[in-house]
């Protein structure tokens, strides 16, 4: 890859000193910078852009700064700096518009169930505000209407996967037959093929429920993100624009 670039660089190095203070401070920067959700007493707007700096660990931390350094660097060389700093935070924005948008959905879908049984609005955000839950609910609608609800208003979106999405978007629609080796799949992929089918498993697991990475993970964060990267990579082919660099 050569010279690690300007914006990498420096992009890498906010992100270790948020995970550095997060390991020292703990709670209070998750409650400070990550992404809650809206009507929770904890959100702020500030949120939409410092939720790109938090990482739940290691191996979250670790894995996102990579991609970005693999997949992002190329695109900043090709684009200049101000470019690539540009599509970066519009597709992490995107991802957390979307991942706020289904979070929404969840919520209200929820909601809607147990003002319907009875409960008035009130009562139900007076418990959850507190960061509890009635066992009854579960009595009331399905178990994933519930679980959905409730993991909308309480759990917070961190890390820059969404960003990271948009960034494999963008480097597999200006380098699509360059060839990907998965440490799990040691034969080479080309990004053209790779970077869709990993977006697809992705939307399967958050319309499903079914955790193919695993649990706790913002898959519609990640759709939201490709979709944007995939939106201003269109929009740039279209109107000639991907050529232009900003320094």
């Amino acid at each position: 890859m050569g010279r690690i670039t300007d914006a990498i660089k420096h992009l890498l190095i906010i992100n270790v000193l948020f995970f550095v203070a997060t390991s020292l401070y703990g709670d209070q920067m998750y409650e400070w910078f990550s992404l809650w959700f809206p009507k929770n007493g904890n959100f702020g707007l500030w949120q939409l852009v410092t939720h790109m700096f938090m990482h739940g660990g290691i191996a979250h931390i670790g894995f996102n700064m990579y991609a970005l350094w693999a997949f992002g660097t190329p695109l900043e060389r090709m684009w200049g700096r101000n470019k690539f700093l540009f599509f970066y935070f519009s597709a992490g924005l995107g991802a957390a518009l979307i991942h706020t948008g289904v979070n929404y959905y969840y919520f209200n879908e929820g909601m809607q169930a147990l003002v319907n049984s009875g409960i008035a609005k009130s009562q139900v955000m007076e418990i959850i505000s507190g960061g509890q839950y009635s066992p009854a609910w579960y009595d009331i609608a399905s178990k994933s209407t519930i679980d959905n609800f409730l993991s909308a208003y309480n759990t917070p979106a961190v890390g820059a996967s969404g960003a990271i999405y948009g960034v494999l978007v963008a480097f597999g629609m200006s380098y699509p037959n360059s060839e990907l080796f998965l440490i799990f799949l040691p034969i080479p992929i080309k990004a053209k093929i790779f970077i869709p089918v990993l977006i697809a498993l992705d939307l399967f697991s958050g319309v499903t429920g079914y955790g193919i990475f695993g649990q706790g993970i913002a898959h519609f964060a990640h759709v939201g993100g490709a979709i944007a990267g995939f939106i201003m990579m269109w929009y740039w082919k279209k109107n000639q624009f991907n050529n232009n660099r900003w320094n």
